[in-house]
């Protein structure tokens, strides 16, 4: 005889109680985050900034039903678009994520914290209109800074100890969780809705890696996170409606998370939520390249000047040795043909070729037209990637969070060059004083792209000054950020 099924409703999974209470009552007192916050703004804006110059991204931006005016929308910067927060959330992700040149996290799980920028600031300045609409104070961008510091802990906290990507599942799940937790600060929730919003973030259907590996990578891995930040979004404001949660989504037998989509086991954790992972979030300064690869297009480029001063060029390579990271073997060590722009930013071996022939890599190099040279395609065959077991441990050291890359060139005639090794990348925590004058000059480039001489120093004016920042209404800034 079968015995009966418990229908007694459980408290909440921990883990959604532990989020829960972070993002409602933990008080952010370090400067280093809240500093590195500013910067982190700056950059991921100025991402965005690019990425409208190009059609693939642009084309998909703008209301859902073509003509739809939302009373008190969120502007999407350097757009004439104001939708609802949600479409507005995707639009900002998606510029914010396109050339994949905003900040990164590696550890177990990788992924792009910035990314949640698109949900938080198209909330706030939503809720900042909406109030000025009714005769209330504004929300001010230290709001957004706050929501930042928050939504990049809990990313990049559950990414420390848990791989997705080992059960097939893309990181924009996390980008999707923390989103929806600052989303629900933001609204105003309570802590019972709050939880029952992180809960619906974990039922909800999740991404597949799919779009990011061979022989699939296409451009959905460009608005992926768009499209995360922005379900975040919606999910806040359903339970802000005081729909129900799933209080065992996660621990539930059969039916929950772990069961169905963690191959049975439990999250881990590293260290409680503070302001850890904004405090040692990595930039991408130099290039717009997956995060794996910075420091092996660091050491190409060394390489390149090696050998123009040698009166040499690339047509001079027999090989080149790549000794690198497991992690780094896993996601892009990549042979054969590269069908799309998306598909070569996820190849070591192109983006070390690309450096090694024209002395650079920049977002145009991953086009049709440079991709076509045949020199490309001819090093990339002479090109191998061999795992260094230290410099992996070295990857996962809390202490050091290396992203090391070697390279070793031989040349026809024989000659083995000297090895060019990079441990760390100019946007990592260790090389913070050298990256930070360099990211501030990126955000003027990208700004230049966009506007005009009068409206960039507009908006450097507030956007250089912490405090002057902090204290701006948030659609008081971003009025300043349209065209």
């Amino acid at each position: 005889m079968s015995s009966h099924i418990s229908n007694e409703r459980p408290q909440p999974d921990k883990v959604l109680v532990d989020i829960t209470d972070y993002v409602l009552n933990y008080e952010i007192n370090n400067d280093l985050a809240w500093k590195t916050a500013h910067y982190c703004l700056l950059d991921t804006l100025g991402c965005g900034f690019e990425a409208l110059t190009y059609p693939a991204c642009t084309k998909l931006l703008g209301p859902i039903v073509p003509g739809t005016i939302v009373p008190n929308g969120a502007k999407v910067p350097g757009t004439q678009f104001q939708l609802d927060p949600i479409q507005a959330a995707f639009n900002i992700g998606a510029i914010i994520r396109w050339l994949d040149f905003n900040d990164t996290w590696l550890a177990a799980e990788w992924g792009h914290p910035s990314d949640n920028l698109g949900g938080i600031l198209a909330l706030a300045d939503w809720l900042s209109r909406t109030a000025i609409a009714a005769g209330k104070p504004a929300l001010t961008m230290k709001a957004v800074l706050d929501g930042m510091i928050r939504a990049h802990e809990i990313q990049g906290v559950m990414a420390l100890e848990n791989s997705f990507n080992k059960v097939g599942l893309d990181h924009v799940l996390l980008v999707k969780l923390a989103t929806t937790a600052v989303a629900a600060k933001l609204l105003g929730l309570t802590r019972e809705e709050t939880i029952n919003a992180v809960s619906l973030a974990f039922v909800d259907g999740q991404s597949l890696r799919t779009y990011r590996h061979s022989p699939n990578t296409g451009s959905r891995k460009s608005w992926a996170a768009g499209d995360a930040t922005s379900r975040g979004v919606r999910l806040a404001l359903i339970a802000k409606t005081g729909e129900m949660g799933y209080p065992s989504v996660l621990t539930a037998k059969t039916w929950g998370f772990y069961d169905v989509s963690f191959k049975g086991n439990q999250f881990k954790f590293q260290r409680d939520y503070g302001s850890y992972v904004m405090e040692n979030v990595l930039f991408k300064i130099s290039f717009p390249a997956e995060f794996h690869s910075q420091t092996a297009v660091e050491a190409a480029m060394t390489i390149h000047d090696k050998l123009k001063k040698a009166g040499k060029t690339s047509d001079d390579i027999k090989s080149v040795s790549i000794r690198t990271h497991e992690a780094a073997i896993r996601i892009i060590d990549k042979k054969g043909p590269l069908n799309n722009p998306a598909d070569r930013d996820h190849c070591i071996q192109y983006m070390v070729a690309v450096p090694l022939i024209f002395g650079r890599l920049t977002a145009a190099d991953y086009e049709d037209n440079v991709a076509s040279d045949p020199r490309i395609d001819i090093l990339r065959d002479n090109i191998v990637c061999v795992e260094d077991p230290q410099f992996t441990k070295d990857y996962h050291d809390p202490e050091k969070r290396s992203i090391a890359n070697a390279l070793t060139v031989t040349l026809r005639d024989g000659t083995k060059l000297d090895e060019v090794v990079v441990e760390y990348p100019i946007g990592h925590k260790r090389r913070r004083e050298e990256g930070i004058p360099k990211l501030i000059e990126k955000f003027k480039i990208n700004l230049a792209r966009k506007f005009p001489e009068k409206q960039q120093k507009s908006i450097l004016d507030h956007a250089l000054d912490f405090n002057k920042l902090a204290a701006t209404p948030v659609h008081e800034f971003v009025d300043r950020l349209v065209i």
